[in-house]
């Protein structure tokens, strides 16, 4: 992938993580998470699973910019 390609991938998956932590968030401002324990915890694993998406292609992507220095 270049660069640039990460770089969109980054940020969709910024995006995801965006509103995951708002729809989190929501749960535990309203208490849906003690009403809606299976849904609240079905979050959790998308949020984990978008930063550890994140976090390789910001890896991916420095390692291949350093590459062009």
């Amino acid at each position: 992938m270049t660069v640039d390609e990460h770089q969109r991938v980054i940020d969709k998956l910024q995006a995801v993580i965006d509103d995951t932590q708002r729809t989190i968030d929501h749960f535990a401002a309203t208490g849906m998470e003690t009403e809606m324990p299976k849904e609240y915890d079905r979050l959790l694993p998308i949020l984990d699973d978008a930063v550890n998406q994140q976090r390789a292609h910001t890896l991916a992507m420095l390692g291949r910019s350093m590459d062009t220095l």
